[in-house]
């Protein structure tokens, strides 16, 4: 009898039947990601007429306190095993522990509903990758799966959940590998990431659910002198994503010094948030921000936007609301490029697509998976200046990004290490 495949990857499989173990990491990508697109589709559509009722019911703004308390007690009585979110799925990958409970997924769904009802600044991302992880981690119990084996599980709901709330299945899938594993060269994970990308998004896109889409008219010319606008551009991008992480984490941890009782920090945050919205008579700086993020591309927009929304959005996320950072952080990029035209010698459009990317490529240390969202939301016409802005941002961003529990690698983790000696030398 032969003994069992021990590489990683590969457990509780002989050597004579490894088309089992090919047939399960096919079927299983597609399987999860047609459940993971399904739950996307229903969220998205919930999300949708949550939105659209609070833009004509702008009142309900006076009860974001009750809808805090809410959801603090909700995961203080029955969600403390999963309230980490994403940080959860990045820790449960690299050291795993035990199946994440399949209660994360209707937890972080209400959560995130709730918070955008009644006025919260917050995305959509971290929802839909909580409901992917938790919904694919299911299948580590159903099928006993060796924990190794498991790290792939983890990987399908993430980019499945990724690729069907944003409608992109090729950045959803390098995503996932790029937060993940990628730095690993775990390279066996890429077939079921890309299957399950696919099929969530396809599934998602069969429930007739549509994703907003944006155009860059007018590209220029690659010469020198706007790599090097694009360049300083990035650099901008980058210290802006790095103060976006620095003030959700401060306001995180303001709000967990000052109020013990985990559940009056989002009611407390959300009096603060009423009030700010009253005083400043716009509802243009709470929820996604889709509307801003689209006028990004056609019309000059404020200087100030991007500041109101950076401080809406950490404030809210750092008080406890739930949802996710990547969409408000489209928004502050999107808002930022728009005004860099004032000195910045490229078409505002351009200058908003990058924007729109490269904060989500700094805040999250994946440039690889945001020059190719950037691909394929704006066309390939761009993509050499996306990928300029992006792999800038993610230089200037600093050391750590939005996800606290992700493991730096590469050569970001080289460079800030570089840094650190010469601080110590100077």
């Amino acid at each position: 009898m032969n003994k069992p495949v021990k590489k990683a990857f590969i457990s509780n499989v002989k050597a004579d039947n490894l088309l089992y173990w090919l047939l399960s990491w096919i079927l299983l990508p597609i399987a999860i990601g047609a459940l993971v697109g399904s739950a996307s589709a229903l969220f998205l559509f919930t999300l949708d007429v949550a939105t659209a009722y609070r833009e004509n019911n702008s009142w309900l703004i006076i009860f974001l306190p009750i809808s805090g308390l809410l959801i603090g007690l909700l995961y203080h009585f029955y969600g403390n095993s999963v309230v980490k979110g994403n940080n959860l799925l990045l820790e449960e990958f690299h050291h795993p522990k035990k199946v994440i409970p399949f209660k994360m997924a209707p937890l972080v769904f209400v959560g995130t509903i709730l918070t955008h009802l009644f006025g919260g600044s917050a995305g959509r991302e971290g929802t839909a990758l909580q409901m992917g992880g938790a919904i694919a981690d299911q299948f580590t119990a159903f099928f006993k799966r060796h924990p190794i084996d498991r790290k792939i599980l983890l990987v399908i709901g993430i980019s499945g959940g990724f690729a069907s709330v944003f409608g992109t299945p090729l950045a959803g899938a390098l995503f996932a590998l790029e937060i993940l594993v990628l730095s690993k060269k775990h390279y066996t994970v890429i077939v079921p990431s890309f299957l399950a990308a696919y099929c969530a998004h396809f599934t998602c896109l069969a429930w007739n659910i549509s994703h907003t889409s944006y155009k860059i008219p007018v590209v220029p010319p690659l010469t020198l002198e706007t790599i090097l606008w694009v360049v300083c551009s990035g650099i901008i991008f980058g210290i802006t994503a790095l103060a976006f992480t620095k003030s959700t984490a401060f306001w995180s941890n303001s709000f967990q010094k000052a109020i013990r009782f985990a559940p009056f920090r989002p009611m407390i945050g959300g009096v603060f948030i009423a009030v700010a919205v009253y005083f400043l008579g716009t509802t243009k700086y709470i929820g996604l921000g889709i509307p801003t993020i689209e006028a990004a591309f056609t019309h000059n927009l404020n200087g100030y936007d991007f500041i109101l929304k950076l401080l809406f959005t950490s404030f809210t996320l750092g008080a406890g609301f739930k949802g996710g950072e990547v969409t408000p952080l489209f928004f502050i990029g999107a808002a930022l490029g728009n005004v860099l035209v004032w000195f910045v010698p490229l078409p505002f459009p351009l200058l908003a697509g990058i924007g729109f990317v490269a904060i989500f490529s700094g805040a999250t240390n994946t440039p690889i998976a945001s020059t190719f969202m950037g691909m394929e939301l704006f066309g390939m016409e761009s993509g050499i200046f996306i990928a300029i802005a992006c792999s800038t941002a993610y230089v200037f961003s600093g050391s750590k990004g939005i996800y606290t529990s992700q493991i730096s690698a590469g050569p970001k983790k080289y460079i800030y290490a570089k840094v650190a000696e010469w601080r110590g030398i100077l």
